[in-house]
């Protein structure tokens, strides 16, 4: 994460922006008043799409329990058949 004062933000926005994008690198930006975050959209999306998913009841064990299956018990994509 970049960190930045307001002031140094914008004079820079474009760049702070431009790399928030193409890096996914969220800036952090420091006011006297608190601080705010500036994350690219799909960055954003990801976090909202994993909150989703980890608010469905059980998700998060179904998926640390196939995280933890060994290599041996996933089928080759060929073999599904889609």
């Amino acid at each position: 994460m970049t960190a930045t004062t307001i002031t140094n933000f914008r004079k820079n926005l474009f760049g702070y922006v431009s790399n928030a994008i193409r890096y996914n690198d969220p800036v952090q930006v420091t006011t006297k008043e608190g601080n705010a975050v500036l994350l690219s959209e799909e960055e954003y999306n990801g976090m909202l799409a994993t909150l989703e998913l980890m608010s469905v009841p059980g998700m998060v064990e179904r998926i640390n329990a196939a995280a933890n299956e060994p290599d041996s018990e996933f089928v080759d994509a060929e073999a599904i058949g889609w």
